[in-house]
């Protein structure tokens, strides 16, 4: 993989990660809650479900996925139950506090599974990750050290990123945990997670 292929990867995933999705979502709410240390701890636990969707891709799961709808829909269905969960709880938190999915537990293991959770709730990342790897590896060149500098950097700009929003969030936390603000923050938390979960769910399977 020369240099100007991975210069090329950096850049597209520059754009994937700094776009907010229901990970930064997810790591926003647990940073005004309950902080930015616990916001680490939930993207720790975003980050580690695409390294695994990474390494199910580079096992080839990826194509698996594309050629079997059963799977997919699954995974598809399954992924968009949770992200409605997630959508309902924050619609149906108290206005005098922000909550998103059970944000009132600070217990590290509940917070890195829900960062888990939320970053597995999507299929088609795998998906993603099966065609994008493939566009910059040499196949020529030896492929594990290449899936280990595609990925370490993702995973850098994907931690960085989510820290990034927490940060900000932190700094914000006072400003929108008053009553009024709460509520707004609530019911928009509540939106863009029943939104992404009626994204996902009329996705649909790509040929294998």
């Amino acid at each position: 993989m020369s240099l100007s292929t991975w210069l090329l990867y950096v850049a597209a995933v520059f754009v994937l990660t700094v776009t907010p999705g229901p990970s930064v979502l997810m790591c926003v709410s647990t940073s005004v809650n309950l902080g930015p240390r616990k916001a680490l701890i939930t993207s720790l636990g975003s980050t580690s479900a695409i390294v695994g969707l990474m390494a199910l891709s580079a096992l080839g799961l990826g194509a698996l996925l594309a050629a079997s709808e059963l799977l997919f829909n699954a995974l598809k269905w399954a992924g968009a139950a949770y992200l409605a969960y997630l959508g309902v709880r924050a619609l149906l938190a108290p206005a005098s506090d922000i909550r998103v999915a059970g944000g009132a537990v600070a217990g590290g293991r509940r917070l890195f599974a829900q960062g888990f959770l939320v970053g597995m709730s999507n299929p088609k990342a795998l998906l993603f990750f099966g065609a994008l790897f493939p566009q910059f590896i040499d196949p020529a060149a030896p492929q594990g050290p290449q899936f280990l500098v595609l990925g370490a950097t993702f995973v850098f700009f994907e931690m960085g990123w989510l820290m990034v929003y927490a940060l900000t969030a932190a700094r914000a936390q006072r400003w929108l945990q008053q009553p009024r603000r709460a509520r707004q923050f609530n019911r928009l938390t509540g939106v863009v997670f029943l939104l992404a979960a009626g994204l996902l769910a009329t996705s649909r399977r790509q040929p294998a």
